[in-house]
This record gives structure tokens, C-alpha cells and sequence, in this order.
């Protein structure tokens, strides 16, 4: 069992809706868009002039065009976690960050964030694409009793606008940029907590979803989108089994890869739509940071007795499920 905290998220302020990317005659308009992947809206860290002029040719040249760096996201998104814990950066023992899109090969980005927000302590990133969030929790869940620090914050900061090709049409409509983080604990009590934490890997796939060093993103898609549904599908089914007595009453938040995957996992899992928590028709896939922003901005809906269902896939290939269950206080 891990603690929850508080969560925070960042997003970018410019808005790369479906006519932006219509208008960028790359043959896709508003309707293609949304019958196909439901999303509407994404947001960047680039000036969208940026991508009109230079459909983002040269992916090595958008970090310095970028308006945010990876590590302004970062604090921005880890101040409201640490606000809504109620602690301060002095009471945080060990910072872990993840990206698909790093801006450096080292440092750590959690070095270069704990040094945006004022935090001492041992820092260390942990990757795996879009299921990060859950194999870090996962792996601080898996940690030896006592070992733990007292406060771990866990942020994502994700640019994948950086990495897309703008006259692409089957992958420009898909990505955004955002942030995520989280204040954990394995030895301070909450009223919220993480439980049935689980990961996996295919590891012969591995070479179905690339982003090569300096390039764009690249990925099979038909048989991601089979593996995201089928591996989210069966995560959910899962915690349904361990967790009968609340099966009724679950909400369910994914990776927000496309709203059809998301909806068709629901109907699998028997999830009314009404309990499918999601923000990707207005933000797209953000990758890792995705499932744990979404949860953020539900935060202040959260009630005692809800249980939210995470199941996340991701490159590698990856997957991660896990219940957030919450509690009344004590």
C-alpha cells in the first residue's frame, strides 16, 4: 500500500485545436479527427506559429524554441501536489521524475526539477514511456519497509509536441503536452491511498512505439491500439475480481491515448460512462503524465468510498494498473 497526498498538474496555455491542424493542409479536418480518436483540443509548449511554419521538421530545434522548460512544468505541477499535501519543499526525501521526451541525456530530470522548486535530496528518474507513473509506484510500493523516505514527490513532465511531425496526419492529431506530479508515502498515513499495484512488459515488442534519438515519434498503430485495449481491459478486470464488493460503484481512468480506447475498455469492463474519469478530447495523449493529471483535476471530487481503477499501456511495451481507493479521515 502506497500513500497518496496530493497531486498536481501543468499545462501549457496554447491550444492546438482540430482546425489549427486542418488548416495545416496536411489532409485531416475537424470530423476525421474526432470520428477516429474523439479528441478536439491538445496543448503546447511551442508558439504555434513554431509549428505552422516549421511543422516541426528538425524535433532537436523545438526544446529551444519551447516557451516552458521541462523543469518550470515540473514546479509548477509539483507546488500544487506539495500545496494540497500541506507540506513544504524541506519535508520531501527523495524526488522521482519520468518523460518520453527528455531534454537532457543526464542529469536526471529529477535533479533539474528539485533544483527548479528548492529541493535537497536524492533524485532519480525511472522510465517506462506511458506506463511510468504506475511502475514508479509500483517499484516505491515494492521498497523495504523502513527504507522509504517520509515524503517521495513523483513528477512527469511530458513535451511530446516536441517529438511530433506536423505533416503527419495520423500522429499530429494525437499528442499534447503536460505535466503530472504527486506527493507519496509508504510510512505516512492518508485517507488516500494506492493498492493491488501491478507492472508489466513485452519486452519482444519492444519496437512497436519509438521516438529515436533526435526523431519523431513513430509507432504501429492498429497493434498498439489492440495491445492498449486488450492489456487495459484486462487490468481493470483484475481489480474488478479483487475488489467485488465496490465493483458497481468504479471509476476507471486511463492512459488517455484516444477517447475509443478508453470507451471500448469501459464496455469490456462493464464501467458506465458516467464513471470513465478522462480529459483527453481536451488535452490528447500526454503520455505518462496523462492517467495522474487527470486524477488531479478530479481531486477535489473525490469522495470516501470512491475506488478509481488506473490501468495505463506504454511503449516497451509496458503496462501498469493499480486502485486508488479513498478513506474516511481518521
Amino acid at each position: 500500500m502506497l500513500y497518496l497526498h496530493g497531486l498536481g498538474h501543468f499545462y501549457p496555455d496554447n491550444v492546438i485545436d482540430n482546425q489549427f491542424l486542418r488548416d495545416l493542409d496536411i489532409g485531416s479536418d475537424e470530423q476525421w479527427i474526432l470520428e477516429r480518436v474523439g479528441i478536439a483540443a491538445r496543448r503546447t509548449s511551442l508558439p504555434l506559429d513554431y509549428i505552422r511554419q516549421t511543422k516541426n521538421r528538425d524535433p532537436r530545434a523545438a526544446t529551444e524554441a519551447s516557451l516552458y522548460t521541462r523543469a518550470g512544468a515540473g514546479a509548477s505541477a509539483a507546488q500544487m501536489a506539495l500545496d494540497r499535501a500541506g507540506i513544504g519543499t524541506e519535508d520531501i526525501g527523495m524526488v522521482i521524475s519520468g518523460t518520453s521526451t527528455p531534454r537532457y541525456t543526464i542529469p536526471a530530470e529529477a535533479s533539474v526539477i528539485a533544483a527548479e522548486i528548492g529541493i535537497d535530496a536524492p533524485c532519480m528518474d525511472m522510465n517506462a514511456a506511458c506506463s511510468t507513473f504506475l511502475v514508479q509506484l509500483a517499484f516505491l510500493d515494492a521498497m523495504a519497509p523502513g527504507k522509504a523516505p517520509g515524503f517521495i514527490l513523483v513528477v512527469n513532465p511530458e513535451n511530446y509536441t516536441h517529438v511530433v511531425d506536423y505533416s503527419d496526419r495520423r500522429v499530429a492529431p494525437l499528442f499534447g503536452d503536460g505535466t503530472s506530479a504527486a506527493v507519496v508515502s509508504a510510512r505516512h498515513p492518508s485517507c488516500y491511498c494506492f493498492e493491488s499495484l501491478q507492472y508489466g512488459s513485452d519486452p519482444a515488442s519492444w519496437d512497436r512505439v519509438q521516438i529515436p534519438s533526435g526523431g519523431h515519434f513513430q509507432q504501429d498503430g492498429s497493434q498498439v491500439q489492440r495491445f492498449a485495449i486488450r492489456k487495459a481491459t484486462e487490468g481493470v478486470r483484475r481489480l474488478q475480481d479483487e475488489y467485488p464488493e465496490n465493483r458497481d460503484q468504479f471509476r476507471f481512468v486511463g492512459h488517455q491515448a484516444n477517447l475509443m480506447m478508453l470507451q471500448t475498455v469501459c464496455r469490456r469492463c462493464g464501467i458506465d460512462e458516467a464513471r470513465n474519469l478522462h480529459n483527453v478530447v481536451e488535452y490528447g495523449n500526454t503520455g505518462c503524465s496523462s492517467a495522474p493529471a487527470v486524477l488531479s483535476q478530479n481531486w477535489e471530487d473525490l469522495q470516501p468510498g470512491d475506488h478509481i481503477a488506473v490501468a495505463v499501456v506504454g511503449s516497451g511495451l509496458t503496462w501498469g494498473h493499480g486502485m486508488l481507493s479513498v478513506k474516511d479521515a481518521e
